[in-house]
């Protein structure tokens, strides 16, 4: 069973070229946390998404996988 992929942080971390520990001093957050959102082991609550987005200057919707479209 293949894990499922919730979030872009660590993409748009990547594209940023932004490192975790940077991201978690920059929202006040703990490394291991940002691990884990990358990770998709653990997702961010709404709240700090948009303190993900506003540190990194994108949109919310940026940080999130894309659903599919229905044909």
């Amino acid at each position: 069973m293949s894990k499922r992929i919730y979030n872009r942080i660590k993409a748009v971390l990547a594209e940023k070229q932004v490192h975790n520990y940077e991201l978690a001093e920059g929202i006040g957050k703990s490394q291991e946390s940002v691990s884990r959102w990358c990770s998709n082991t653990m997702q961010p609550s709404v709240e700090t998404l948009y303190l993900i987005a506003e540190y990194l200057d994108v949109e919310v919707s940026e940080l999130l996988v894309p659903r599919k479209k229905s044909k």
